[in-house]
């Protein structure tokens, strides 16, 4: 089931944190949350699953800046959250979907006890002007049956301070140095 607003609100220092908070985000059954001021974008001509890839810093400014078709852009809410108990999803607002901006490529469900920003990639559809504080996308809550397994603290996104680009690679490493371990022991991979 999906917690409606007053839920939201009433779980608030509970089992959801959503800092700053400002009622006049709260919607029926979701918080609207802003976006930041600043995106990131990968500066590889083919990304590397393995390995970090470079990317640059950018500021919107005030008077706004234009994203522009075929490119993905990295960005965080200005609310930090932290939930408890339910599992937290994100969904970009109807209304900035209707101007062909896509505000999670795939990313938009959370763990059990994630706590941080949310990283944002944004795709447009045609060139649109964004700014600096949008109300970009609504987050909710869904009950959880079954036995809670919070996400860890020590796992690659908990408690980030800033956009996180892709850490799959950190994921990777140790099966490719078992792989590598393997080989020189001179045993067959897949044994």
């Amino acid at each position: 089931m999906i917690l409606t607003g007053d839920e939201i609100k009433a779980q608030l220092d509970k089992n959801i944190v959503i800092e700053p908070f400002d009622e006049k985000l709260l919607n029926p059954n979701s918080y609207n949350l802003r976006l930041h001021d600043e995106l990131i974008v990968y500066e590889e001509i083919v990304l590397d699953v393995r390995r970090p890839n470079r990317y640059r810093r950018h500021i919107i400014p005030p008077e706004g800046m234009v994203l522009q078709p075929g490119q993905l852009y990295l960005g965080r809410t200005v609310e930090r959250t932290e939930t408890h108990n339910l599992v937290p999803m994100l969904e970009g607002r109807s209304s900035v979907g209707r101007l062909g901006l896509f505000v999670h490529v795939t990313a938009g469900f959370g763990d059990v006890g994630f706590c941080g920003y949310w990283t944002l990639e944004l795709f447009a559809v045609h060139p649109i002007r964004i700014y600096p504080g949008l109300p970009i996308c609504q987050i909710f809550y869904h009950t959880v049956e079954g036995t809670i397994r919070e996400y860890r603290s020590g796992s690659k996104y908990q408690n980030n301070q800033d956009i996180q680009p892709s850490l799959l690679f950190k994921e990777l490493q140790q099966p490719q140095k078992d792989q590598q371990l393997r080989l020189s022991f001179g045993q067959e991979v897949g044994e």
